[in-house]
C-alpha cells in the first residue's frame, strides 16, 4: 500500500473527521466563552468590586534590557480561569445530558420461577427416597 493511499485511508475514518469537527466547533465555543466572560461578566464583577478591570491587573517586577516593564499579569490570569470554569461547566453539563441518554432503563423486578414440571417433581422424590436409603 502506498503511503498516499495509507493517508487517505487514515484520514477518511469517520474518528478523524469527528475529531476535526470537535476541534473546530471547540475552538469558535472557546471564542463565544472569552467574549461571554470578557465582555458580560467581568466588567459588572470588575464594578462590584471597585471599577476594577481584570485585564489591567498586574504587578510591576522589572524592566527589560530596553526600558520597558516587565509585568506580572495577574488579571488576564484571572479572567482564564473564569473561561475555564464556564467551559469546564458547559462540558460537565453536556456530558451529564448524554450520560442520562445512554442510562439503560431500570430493571423490572425477576419474575419468580416457573413451578415444576410433573417429571421433576418425581424426579425430586425418587432423589429423596435415595437418600434416605
Amino acid at each position: 500500500m502506498s503511503f498516499a493511499s495509507e493517508f487517505k485511508e487514515f484520514a477518511m475514518r469517520g474518528n478523524v473527521i469527528d475529531l476535526a469537527v470537535g476541534v473546530v466547533i471547540g475552538g469558535a465555543f472557546g471564542k463565544i466563552v472569552a467574549s461571554l466572560v470578557a465582555d458580560v461578566i467581568m466588567p459588572p464583577l470588575g464594578l462590584l468590586i471597585g471599577r476594577v478591570n481584570f485585564t489591567e491587573l498586574a504587578l510591576r517586577i522589572g524592566s527589560d534590557p530596553a526600558g520597558k516593564p516587565v509585568l506580572f499579569r495577574y488579571g488576564a490570569f484571572i479572567q482564564t480561569i473564569f473561561e475555564f470554569l464556564i467551559i469546564a461547566f458547559a462540558i460537565f453539563l453536556l456530558l451529564r445530558g448524554i450520560n442520562r441518554l445512554k442510562r439503560p432503563a431500570p430493571a423490572s423486578p425477576a419474575a419468580p420461577p416457573p413451578p415444576p414440571t410433573k417429571t421433576e417433581e418425581l424426579l425430586g422424590q425418587i432423589r429423596d427416597l435415595l437418600a434416605k436409603k
